[in-house]
């Protein structure tokens, strides 16, 4: 099964243009987000698909593998759709799975990309995502951490930016000694079928009200699948994010 890793990387970030190329520790940060990549057992192949000249070029002075995307997309899921297609006609091969990995955590950690292959890998699954035991409260009640649940066979039953469940009868700094909370850790891996599938999908109520993408793809009956991993993954939104970076190697 031949998989690919696309990193969609854009430069007109509203809190924080050209956040692809800010450096931290002397290396920029899509390379760091390369390089973690390359650490991990899947996928076969890396790419990082940008709209930016200045961030192609710099994938190239440090030996990755980049293509040029158009501007307009509205999301980083399409511009793997799009990634994906030069790809394959660059290559003459056809990818089984893409895993969509976020250009703006410099430090993921390899193992949560191999348990996202794996999980594809697995009939029937058709999205894989991850998510992680939430154990600090102010991440419970953050509206920027999503939260997630799910059945007993891990498929995704609902993601809101609200704290999900809700524990009746329980005051809400004692909820995390009265349930579970899991939090949704931004990774994804498709199908290729499924992937070029979901992009054309119209915007749906939930989708609108969370502003949570994959609220749509499960609107519209498509499954996403969730394993677990016990590393936190930490992003960079703005420049002040790039303080907590400056100690790592």
């Amino acid at each position: 099964m031949a998989v690919l890793g696309i990193i969609p990387a854009r430069y007109a970030s509203t809190r924080f243009p050209g956040k692809p190329l800010a450096r931290i520790n002397g290396k920029s940060m899509i390379r760091r987000v390369y390089e973690q990549c390359l650490l991990a057992g899947k996928p076969d192949k890396i790419v990082v698909a940008t709209d930016d000249e200045r961030i192609f070029n710099q994938v190239q002075e440090f030996g990755g593998e980049v293509v040029m995307t158009e501007e307009e997309h509205q999301n980083g899921t399409s511009r793997c759709v799009e990634a994906l297609s030069i790809i394959e006609e660059k290559t003459g091969k056809s990818f089984d799975f893409i895993i969509n990995i976020q250009g703006d955590e410099p430090f993921i950690n390899p193992l949560q990309i191999d348990k996202v292959a794996s999980l594809l890998e697995k009939t029937p699954v058709q999205i894989a995502t991850l998510g992680k035991k939430i154990d600090k409260k102010e991440d419970l009640f953050d509206p920027n951490v999503v939260k997630l649940v799910t059945n007993k066979d891990h498929k995704a039953l609902y993601f809101s930016r609200q704290p999900i469940p809700h524990v009746r009868e329980a005051e809400m700094d004692q909820w995390l000694e009265k349930a579970d909370f899991y939090k949704h850790i931004g990774i994804y891996g498709y199908k290729r079928d499924v992937l070029t599938e979901i992009v054309a999908l119209p915007s749906g109520k939930l989708e609108v009200a969370e502003r949570l993408e994959q609220l749509k793809w499960m609107e519209n009956g498509y499954d996403i699948f969730v394993d677990y991993t016990d590393f936190d993954s930490f992003s960079v939104d703005t420049p002040d994010d790039l303080l907590k970076f400056t100690n790592k190697p």
